[in-house]
């Protein structure tokens, strides 16, 4: 009973404060890693690459993942209504109230400090998902070894895709499923 309660009160956290969309909820997730030792920062990396890879939004998809991997399939429930609890709230609060407050210089200087706040919160996210992807802290730390710093495959292919992007104009499920692809391969070659 005690995790159904953690999570909720964890994703209501998430939902509260995570302005900016699912890619937001990062920063908190790795906290909520940090603090509680429920999940890893190896775990939010998976979440990553199955959110980003099913359909959806992050921040459910995430809440869907941890809840279910920690609670089960009430444990996905709870985290999910915990996670966008107080987005309905704040949309019912706010639906009533912002036209009577349109146009006025107060509530247009909250959504002008607002969006650079995002976007911090996005970039943190990003830098975060790059350093669990490409930064082996572990493996440098363990041999003292330079080359073990870096994930030399993951770098490759994320320069790689980079690229690919900039190059190309295709629909984002095909750059993820090149990347399932690769991945099999370099799997099941050894690499």
């Amino acid at each position: 009973m005690m995790i159904y309660l953690q999570l909720f009160y964890e994703f209501f956290k998430i939902g509260l404060f995570a302005i900016g969309g699912g890619l937001a909820t990062l920063p908190f997730l790795q906290d909520f890693a940090d603090r509680t030792g429920l999940i890893t920062r190896g775990d939010i990396a998976n979440m990553i690459a199955i959110s980003e890879s099913t359909p959806g939004p992050i921040g459910i998809n995430s809440a869907t993942y941890f809840g279910y991997q920690l609670g089960g399939v009430f444990g996905g429930i709870t985290a999910v209504v915990g996670l966008v609890t107080p987005s309905i709230i704040i949309i019912v609060l706010i639906s009533k109230i912002l036209s009577k407050f349109k146009g006025n210089r107060y509530v247009d200087s909250v959504f002008y400090g607002l969006r650079p706040a995002s976007t911090g919160l996005i970039a943190a996210a990003g830098f975060g998902v790059a350093e669990i992807a490409l930064i082996g802290i572990d493996a440098f730390r363990a041999s003292g070894l330079w080359m073990d710093l870096f994930r030399l495959k993951h770098l490759i292919l994320a320069v790689f895709l980079f690229v690919l992007i900039k190059k190309t104009n295709r629909h984002p499920v095909v750059y993820i499923a090149l990347s399932a692809v690769v991945g099999i391969v370099f799997h099941f070659a050894g690499v």
